[in-house]
Order: structure tokens, then C-alpha cells, then sequence
């Protein structure tokens, strides 16, 4: 049987189940990691399991994206980290090293290999070959306590890629962005993206980790690339040629969907405010003002991209109206951005150098003004996602991001009369690992410190038999993370400490939510209504741990988003879904609706019979759950269902 690369990655991993699509398997995991805006809960939780070292060949825990220290509670949450790693047998990213996802692909990522990551953007490592999947924190510490991961196998699409990018101005940013203007971002949904084809070869190994990266923004459960000579060449150049493997689609190989995109036939591309989805050519804007230009995060961070926005600002001046602001992904990028001049080059162009993080992209920092136009060469413009609500941010490619900032305008960067030359991979990358310290033996009497801002994770009480609780809010279509769990400087400090940052859940739809909310749990609790693709965008499980603390019971949208999904029932929350679209009209905010015959439903996987007392009226909602979901939801939550297993 001729097998594609998804196939044959999971075929090799296979623990139990089945691959076929929409079927439940169960997988082997070769590295779990985490970053510390996820991490801190995932390391707590695997505290909470009991078990005294991590069970899988590799786990990293990175600092990268809470950097600002205001106060005490980003540094104490870096120290606890840095603690369970040593305590539990993990490698530890000190802060400064970098990007997570970036940092993972020079140093630890592989082909043929599965790793999850606690962010959504984990895919990035696809595009050295290996499978990378976002999750939830306690997904990942239940990994690393020994569990297998369990997922619903998704369909695979063949992204067929003919042709060859018009360098240097049309990018692998703008690949992706294409695939997000035909697709939209629920058109990954339920599908893993294999890039095949001719045009594969045309693109080097961090070109592939953009497009990979930025996968996430289709919903698909992850992206990956074949590994071929490019991938080699990357390897060795990082001094990690022995974890190379070949990895291709066998000849014939078949796919639940092809998507044929020619690379000639491309231009520069942008996403217009306030979706990654809302894309148009750059031409269509020319001319329109621009005030803030940012380079960098997880997307474009690369020594490549940092090298070509070099090229392009050096001899040159930021208009002065602009302010352009420059995060490389990793140490290994600035030492190499140091060493051959280009650190200089932007310095002396007006560049604010950023530390080696998330920064702005996460809204930590660097927010537009008010009305301001940003452009941004990174993954996700949700609307306040910049920290600014009433900004408006685009997103484009890093070599179109900087002949803006140079002009001062949107513009199409063929027009701009700017010539750089093409960029030469390396032979061999800079090496200097020691900001990464390595798992240490004999360590499990290690202490784990703690500093007053962490918390005990909490747990939810079993379902009863029944659910009557208030619609505390209905919301539209593609309801994002940030939208129920907010980002930023104000916000992420809280995210070891449940009670603290359930108070800003939703805050940014309704600043009464939480007082509400706390207010229903007397009466039965809470249910949230909304429409398609809820809960896009990252992999957050305060997203679900802070609506479970306010008692929410269950969600009923016409469809999830999938780590979303995922992590409502890690926290015993019953995630439901119409069986009819239209019946959401019939709900508003305010109704009460109860939820009948809850554990016999669940035992037998049958429909929920659910009646709106405040209107008179019953709509049927279906679970769609597997074995192992259902015992979690029964048991409460995946803590209390792996402490039992492992006890």
C-alpha cells in the first residue's frame, strides 16, 4: 500500500485504535514541551499526577513568552519552571534563549518524529518533517507521565506546490496566506496539510516552518513537510546530521483532498484587520499610512528573515512617523545577526531591537496607538490581540513589512525600487546551547519552588444527572482564545493562579461575564452559546480552566475549534454541538435551559435532549465523544481520571 508521510509518521506511532479519519487512535509521543504562559499550569498539574519524572525521550520547557518583569510574579513563575524541570527530568530554556518553536527547530525537532507542544503554533516544527501538535497543558502532562495521546484522526490534504516564489519579494509568508485566502480559517479543520510537489524543493527548512507555523490559523490539527536534502542541509548545518531521515509520500500515495498552488503565479500578500483569513494583495492598499512596523515572532524570526530585513534597511532611515520594531526568534539568530553585521545595519536604520520572545505578537509590549495602522509579520491580528482594541493590524511578509517602514506607506514591495540579493543558507549555524540546561540525574529530591502567586490547579465535581443553568452569554462565529481568555502584560501574570485570572474572562465582550458568572454557580451554574469555529486561535487551557472555576457547565456551539474542544473536556466541561444550526436563534442570553438524563446520555453516546424553561421550547445537541472522552467528562476532568489510573 503506496502511504503519504502523515500515514506513515502515524502508522510508526500507533499505540491502539485506528488512523482512519474520524476514528480514535492512540500514539506514542517522542517530546512533549512548554512554554510559560502554558507551562506553569501543565508542570503544576503534572506536580499534582504524583509521579517523580517525566516518561517521554524528550521534554523542554521554554521561557518565552511572559518576559516582562514589573513585579514579582513573572520571574517567580520562571523559577518554578526552571525547578519542575530539574526536579522532573526536563531540559530548561532559560529566558533570553528564544522562541520556543524557533529554538525547537534548530536544536531538538526531527523527522518522522511526534512531538505536542502547549501552543498552538507547535506545527512549525513541521517543516523539518516532524508531526507537531498543539495542546493543552494537561494533555501534555498526562504524556509525560506515560499515557499515550489520543486523537480523533483527521483527513489529510495534499497542498501540491508547482512552481517557483518570485524572490525576493513574494515569500513563503505569502504561501501561507494564500492557502488562508482560499481556505479561511476554519478550512483546516479536522485535516493535517501534507506540502508535496515540485515546488517543495524550492523551499529551504525555515520557509517550510512559516508556512507550517501559520497552518495553525486554518484550524488544521497540524502541517508538515517532507524531509529531503533541504532538510539535511539544515541539520548538518545545526550540527544534527545523525537525526536525519529521508521521509516522502510513497508514489501514488492518496489523500482525502489535493490543493493545487502554483508558487509562480503568487504576489505579496497582507491580511487586513481584524482575521489572519482577511487577505488581499498588497497593491490593493498602496498608499495608505502606516505608523508601526514589528518583524519577527514565531512566523518570520529566522537568521533568513532577520538577514533580509537587514539588507533592506541598511544605508536606508525609518520613516519618521513610524516605529519598527524588531524581535529575532532565537539567541542563536541575534548571535548570528551580531556577528555578520546586520544587528548594526537595523540599529543604525532606526530599528528598535526586542529581546529574543514572543513580545508584541502576544500583545506584551510594543501596543499601536490609538487608530493606529500596524503592520506585523506575525500569525494572528484578532481584534485587541495587540493590546490595543481600537488599532488595526495587518499582516504580512518580513521583506514587504520593512520596505514599509522605509516608506513610511503600504506598498507593494516590487515597487519600491529596492534591490537586496538572495540569501544563502548557512554551511553551519552558530552553537551556543548554554542557555539550555540539560535534564539532570538523580534530581527527584530537587525542591520546587513556588512564589505566592501560584496556586493549586483546581478540579471539577463530577456531572450529575442533570444541568440547569443560565446562557450567561451568546456569542457570534470564530470566537477566539483571546476573546475568552485575554493576553497581554495585565493578564498572562495571573496565569498560575486560577482564582486571580478568571476575573478577566471575557472582558473583552462583556466586563460583567465573571461577576455574573460567580453569581450563577449558586443557582446551578453557567452555559455559554456560539456559533462556528469556537474557540480559534491558540491552545490556552485558561480558556477552559477559568470558565470551569466560574461554573460553566457546558458549551453548545454549531461547531468547536479543536485543541478548544479538547481542553473543555480535560476540565469536565460538556462540550455540545447542534444537531440543528438553526436552534440557536431560539437562545438568548439569560435563558434558562436544563440538561436532562446527563450521565445515561454520556454512557450511551446518545443525544441531549435539552428544554429553554425561559422560552418554552427543545432542541436536541449531540457530543460526538470517544470512549476516553466520556470517561473524562464522568470523572470530572482529565486529572482526576489520569490521578486514578496512575494511583
Amino acid at each position: 500500500m503506496a502511504l503519504n508521510i502523515v500515514r506513515k509518521i502515524l502508522e510508526s506511532h500507533k499505540v491502539s485504535g485506528d488512523i482512519t479519519p474520524g476514528s480514535s487512535v492512540a500514539l506514542n509521543i517522542d517530546e512533549v514541551y512548554t512554554q510559560d504562559a502554558t507551562g506553569t499550569m501543565a508542570w503544576l498539574q503534572f506536580e499534582a499526577m504524583g509521579i517523580d519524572k517525566v516518561k517521554v525521550p524528550l521534554a523542554v520547557s521554554y521561557v518565552d513568552h511572559n518576559m516582562i518583569q514589573s513585579n514579582f510574579m513573572n520571574p517567580d513563575d520562571h523559577v518554578f519552571l526552571q525547578s519542575a524541570a530539574a526536579k522532573f527530568g526536563a531540559w530548561f530554556s532559560r529566558p533570553g534563549n528564544g522562541i520556543c518553536h524557533q529554538i525547537n527547530l534548530e536544536r531538538f525537532a526531527a523527522p518522522g518524529k511526534i512531538a505536542l507542544g502547549t501552543d498552538s503554533h507547535t506545527p512549525t516544527n513541521g517543516g523539518i518533517g516532524m508531526m507537531a501538535i498543539g495542546v493543552g497543558g494537561l494533555d501534555a502532562a498526562t504524556v509525560m507521565a506515560g499515557s499515550p495521546y489520543e486523537l480523533t484522526a483527521p483527513k489529510t490534504a495534499l497542498v501540491k506546490l508547482t512552481g517557483a516564489l518570485e524572490r525576493p519579494w513574494v515569500t513563503a509568508m505569502d504561501v501561507i496566506l494564500e492557502l488562508l485566502r482560499r481556505l479561511t480559517v476554519k478550512g483546516g479543520v479536522g485535516k493535517i496539510f501534507e506540502y508535496g510537489g515540485e515546488g517543495v524543493k524550492t523551499l529551504n527548512v525555515t520557509e517550510r516552518a512559516t508556512i507550517t507555523n501559520m497552518g495553525a490559523e486554518l484550524g488544521a490539527t497540524t502541517s508538515v513537510f517532507p524531509s529531503d536534502e533541504a532538510t539535511l542541509k539544515f541539520l548538518k548545518a545545526q550540527g544534527r546530521e545523525s537525526d536525519w531521515i529521508e521521509l516522502t509520500a510513497d508514489e501514488g500515495a492518496e489523500y482525502d483532498e489535493v490543493i493545487e498552488i502554483d508558487l509562480s503565479s503568487l504576489e505579496p500578500l497582507m491580511s487586513k484587520p481584524h482575521s489572519p483569513d482577511a487577505v488581499i494583495a498588497v497593491k490593493e492598499l498602496s498608499g495608505t499610512e502606516i505608523n508601526q512596523v514589528c518583524i519577527g515572532s514565531c512566523t518570520n524570526s529566522s537568521y533568513q528573515a532577520m538577514q533580509a530585513v537587514a539588507s533592506i534597511l541598511k544605508g536606508r532611515r525609518v520613516a519618521e512617523h513610524v516605529n519598527l520594531m524588531i524581535n529575532p526568534g532565537s539567541k542563536q539568530v541575534y548571535e548570528m545577526i551580531a556577528g555578520d553585521g546586520s544587528l548594526a545595519d537595523m540599529i543604525a536604520a532606526g530599528a528598535r531591537l526586542l529581546e529574543a520572545s514572543c513580545g508584541p505578537c502576544i500583545g506584551m509590549g510594543a501596543s499601536p496607538g490609538t487608530g493606529q495602522n500596524s503592520i506585523r509579520t506575525y500569525n494572528r491580528n484578532f481584534k485587541g490581540r495587540s493590546g490595543n482594541k481600537d488599532a488595526f493590524v495587518y499582516l504580512t511578509s518580513p521583506l514587504t513589512a520593512a520596505v514599509m517602514a522605509l516608506k513610511g506607506e503600504m506598498i507593494d514591495p516590487r515597487e519600491s525600487g529596492i534591490e537586496i540579493s538572495e540569501f544563502n543558507e548557512p554551511e553551519s549555524y552558530r552553537i551556543n546551547d548554554n542557555m539550555l540546561i540539560p535534564p539532570q540525574a538523580g534530581s527527584t529530591d530537587k525542591e520546587i519552588k513556588k512564589g505566592p502567586n501560584i496556586k493549586e490547579v483546581p478540579v471539577k465535581d463530577a456531572p450529575g444527572d442533570e444541568i440547569r443553568a443560565e446562557v450567561l452569554l451568546k456569542a457570534g462565529d470564530n470566537i477566539t482564545t483571546d476573546d475568552i481568555m485575554p493576553a497581554g502584560s495585565k493578564v498572562l501574570p495571573y496565569r498560575s493562579n486560577i482564582p486571580a485570572i478568571s476575573e478577566f474572562v471575557f472582558t473583552n465582550i462583556d466586563s460583567s461575564f465573571a461577576e455574573r458568572a460567580v453569581k450563577s454557580i449558586e443557582k446551578g451554574g453557567g452555559i455559554i452559546v456560539g456559533g462556528e469555529n469556537y474557540g480559534q486561535g491558540s491552545s490556552r487551557e485558561h480558556a477552559a480552566i477559568a470558565p470551569m472555576h466560574l461554573g460553566i457547565q457546558a458549551v453548545i456551539v454549531i461547531s468547536f475549534a479543536r485543541i478548544h474542544r479538547a481542553n473543555l473536556i480535560n476540565f469536565g466541561i460538556l462540550p455540545l454541538v447542534f444537531k440543528n444550526p438553526e436552534d440557536i436563534e431560539g437562545i438568548h442570553k439569560g435563558d434558562f435551559l436544563v440538561i436532562g438524563d446527563v450521565k445515561n446520555t454520556l454512557l450511551h453516546n446518545g443525544e441531549f435532549t435539552i428544554e429553554n424553561t425561559s422560552r418554552g421550547n427543545v432542541f436536541q445537541c449531540t457530543a460526538n465523544l470517544n470512549e476516553r472522552e466520556r470517561d473524562v467528562i464522568l470523572k470530572g476532568g482529565l486529572l482526576p481520571f489520569t490521578k486514578e489510573k496512575v494511583a
